[in-house]
């Protein structure tokens, strides 16, 4: 029996049928799983980005329309975590700034987005100035999350700060409405 084996074995080792998929499945496997996991990182980028937007714009919307409330950070914040649904642990990663802006010279915020280093305490939000009615404000929320493949791909080119979180920017202007 073990000469019987030793032979199936040697003819199976000398053989050199079905060599050629072998190296063709060797070859395009990696750039296929890289594909792969580089794609699925940009659909959960995007799923997330779609999120703030949406909380965001929710949170503007209640803002705009109820004047007469002076929202505070922590309320605007807990408004956008709310109302943005699937973003993990979004009090702590989530950074709001709030502006009035001159219609006729406009200037955005100055520099760009700070967002929260975990590695610290939370830091204090820039500037957060309340709006009085028919004045045009501008809100930034910067969120950061944690990577589903930093090292692949897409996850690997994208822009990360200290911690390896990448971060996501979501801006909205709008108007005071008056409240009567």
């Amino acid at each position: 029996m073990t000469r019987t084996v030793r032979t199936i074995l040697r003819r199976f080792r000398r053989d050199e049928d079905g060599a050629a998929p072998v190296i063709e499945f060797v070859i395009m496997f990696p750039i296929l799983i890289f594909l792969l996991l580089s794609a699925f990182e940009l659909s959960i980028y995007a799923f997330r980005q779609n999120w703030l937007d949406r909380g965001l714009d929710l949170a503007v919307r209640d803002i705009r329309l109820n004047t007469g409330q002076n929202y505070t950070h922590t309320q605007v914040k807990a408004m956008i975590c709310e109302k943005s649904g699937f973003l993990q642990d979004c009090n702590a990663h989530l950074k709001l700034e709030m502006n009035p802006v001159d219609p006729r010279g406009f200037v955005a915020f100055e520099g760009g987005a700070d967002c929260v280093d975990t590695a610290q305490p939370l830091a204090p939000s820039r500037s957060f100035v309340h709006g009085a009615e028919h004045s045009l404000m501008i809100l930034r929320a910067c969120y950061l999350y944690d990577p589903v493949f930093p090292r692949i791909g897409m996850g690997e080119a994208m822009t990360k700060d200290g911690n390896e979180y990448y971060p996501l920017i979501a801006v909205s202007v709008f108007v005071q409405e008056p409240s009567s």
